[in-house]
């Protein structure tokens, strides 16, 4: 039986694992690869555009479970009629729990405690919707207790990685010596299709999307201490919807999934962001945006232009979310985790505090469908002095 903490002690980020299939392809060859695998290579004016989103996405290279050899054997997904959703569900229910498994172990290491410590699963993934779910599956294959609590969340998007972390909070905070093991894992299987005419939606999401897995370890600091390490302490966690938002981001499912995502979306969430930010910061005073470190979803170029423009932030402050875009693509709700991992691992080679420069305060973004904006606050541990 779960018992309540008597006093709250704010949750902290102790540990993060990221992972990514072996299969990397430079986005200067994407095209030449998407067109070759789908016998696609007859729609010239359509590979021409699709090369000029590739060139002003900012991306370098992306990591995908797919490859030439599987889509040769199945080549149904290689189409845009044929039968498909079953084996694109087969292949990412086989896929996903073996992807958390390679980021959760990373983070479970670095954490150094045993996994017999772990007490809650939070796992969410955009696909692979099945019975039981991911979480038991990575549950078993990571051998931890069964007594450990699950909560399964998919179809939320990219807004997610924001929604885990939240959910840990409560989690750690509620639950005296709760240790929450916090887990995404994304891949495009479902929305790998065949180019066609006409649909420059689908051109856009098949030119950033990609494959990744992030970890965390989530728990309230010991009265009694540790040897755990906390990296940042987060200080509130809150979840809104943007209005005049709807059908901006959509997904659905048919013979795979389609994404939907409106050319108005960096510039819906630029212009509501700053009221977001006010609220979630409440009592603690911000005079100046660029005082505090920046950990937003890289969900593309222009979404960072713009909320980087509408702030007036400084060029530095989105470093680590565009070298995240530029190294791995959009990786859904695994991809702001990779950003907070960046941050640190950016600072720790400087030898600076968690996120470099004095900056103590932060925040966390996710952006998704709805439009939904999860905002965290954070505070960064220091590391320097152990």
């Amino acid at each position: 039986m779960e018992k309540s903490c008597e006093c709250k002690v704010p949750a902290a980020i102790l540990a993060i694992g990221t992972a990514n299939p072996s299969n990397c392809v430079n986005q200067e060859d994407y095209p030449d690869f998407l067109f070759r695998v789908t016998n696609t290579q007859h729609l010239t004016n359509v590979k021409k555009k699709f090369v000029r989103i590739c060139e002003k996405s900012a991306i370098k290279k992306r990591y995908f479970h797919l490859n030439e050899e599987i889509l040769k054997q199945n080549p149904a997904l290689c189409s845009n009629g044929a039968e498909s959703l079953n084996r694109r569900q087969d292949l990412t229910i086989d896929m996903i729990p073996k992807l958390g498994m390679e980021a959760a172990t990373k983070a479970i290491e670095e954490w150094g405690q045993p996994k017999s410590m772990i007490t809650h699963l939070v796992f969410c993934s955009f696909s692979g919707v099945d019975m039981p779910g991911a979480d038991l599956k990575l549950l078993k294959i990571l051998g931890l207790r069964p007594s450990v609590n699950r909560v399964m969340f998919y179809s939320l998007g990219c807004y997610a990685g924001g929604t885990i972390l939240r959910i840990a909070k409560d989690i750690a905070e509620n639950n005296l010596g709760a240790r929450v093991l916090v887990v995404s894992a994304e891949t495009t299987i479902l929305t790998f299709r065949a180019p066609f005419e006409g649909d420059p939606v689908y051109l856009l999401s098949n030119a950033i999307f990609a494959d990744g897995a992030a970890a965390m370890i989530v728990g309230a600091a010991s009265p009694h201490g540790t040897t755990e390490r906390p990296i940042f302490q987060i200080i509130s966690a809150s979840q809104s919807v943007l209005p005049d938002s709807d059908g901006m981001i959509e997904g659905h499912y048919g013979l795979g999934a389609t994404m939907q995502v409106s050319e108005k979306v960096p510039e819906l969430i630029s212009a509501n962001l700053e009221g977001n930010l006010i609220e979630a910061f409440g009592s603690i005073n911000v005079a100046d945006w660029n005082s505090i470190f920046w950990a937003p979803h890289p969900g593309g170029r222009r979404i960072l232009d713009y909320v980087e423009e509408k702030l007036g932030l400084d060029k530095e402050r989105l470093r680590a979310s565009r070298h995240v875009l530029e190294e791995f693509g959009n990786m859904f709700s695994a991809s702001v985790i990779f950003v907070l991992d960046e941050i640190r691992k950016k600072s720790i080679q400087e030898g600076k505090s968690t996120t470099g420069e004095g900056m103590e305060l932060g925040v966390l973004l996710g952006f998704g469908a709805g439009i939904t904006i999860e905002t965290v606050v954070l505070r960064s541990m220091s590391i320097v002095d152990g």
